[in-house]
């Protein structure tokens, strides 16, 4: 199996290069997702972050975590940010490990892994056979988040909480550019993909007409 971290900042067309490969026959694997998984109600990551954290940061009843508390308390700290990322990584890897291995036993021929911060990630990259970036003008990535309703300031301030285009750039295998159109867009990523020949599928090429 094929295994391909994805990469891209807010409104970068990123989540819209991960649908395309995922029709054309990848399985997606959104390490969001992980994350909240890992800190489950009862899991050890969780009693881990709660010992370091405080306990108040559980629900009484539930014994889920209060994410907006946690936010609260360690976003505004790079230290603190640091070592929450230091508990919840080695479980993060070790999830997002299982996951790869059911997929690669069950034949899938590739694995795309939604990286949401890659400079947050580093220490999983060593998981992926190829760092795959898409990178957009700020011009345009501000045009699509205001079309989808997003404000300016709020626009700017998750894009100054992100690892800028130059440091994907250094970090990635292959680059997408989103540069031009949706359609030219996708054949970016139909490009990329039929490159691959070892996982093409058949539906994908008689979806394309090839």
């Amino acid at each position: 199996m094929y295994t391909v971290f994805l990469a891209g900042g807010i409104a970068s067309g990123k989540s819209t290069v991960a649908r395309e490969l995922e029709r054309l026959g990848a399985t997606r694997i959104d390490l969001d997702q992980l994350s909240r998984e890992v800190l489950a109600a009862g899991s050890p990551c969780l009693a881990e972050v709660t010992s370091a954290f405080g306990e108040e940061l559980l629900d009484p009843v539930t014994g889920e975590l209060n994410r907006s508390l946690l936010a609260g308390r360690v976003f505004g700290s790079k230290e603190l940010l640091a070592r929450l990322e230091q508990i919840e990584l080695p479980h993060i890897r070790s999830l997002l490990r299982r996951r790869l291995h059911e997929l690669a036993i069950s034949a899938v021929p590739c694995a795309v892994v939604e990286v949401p911060l890659l400079d947050r990630a580093v220490s999983l990259l060593d998981l992926a056979d190829e760092v795959l970036c898409v990178c957009c003008p700020h011009e345009r990535r501000l045009a699509h988040a205001v079309g989808r309703g997003m404000d300016v300031e709020d626009f700017e301030r998750r894009l100054g909480c992100q690892p800028s285009d130059e440091y994907l750039r250094s970090h990635a295998d292959t680059i997408i550019e989103n540069t031009g159109s949706l359609a030219k867009l996708l054949d970016r990523v139909r490009v990329w993909w039929y490159a691959h020949g070892n996982f093409v599928q058949t539906e994908g090429r008689d979806a394309l007409g090839t």
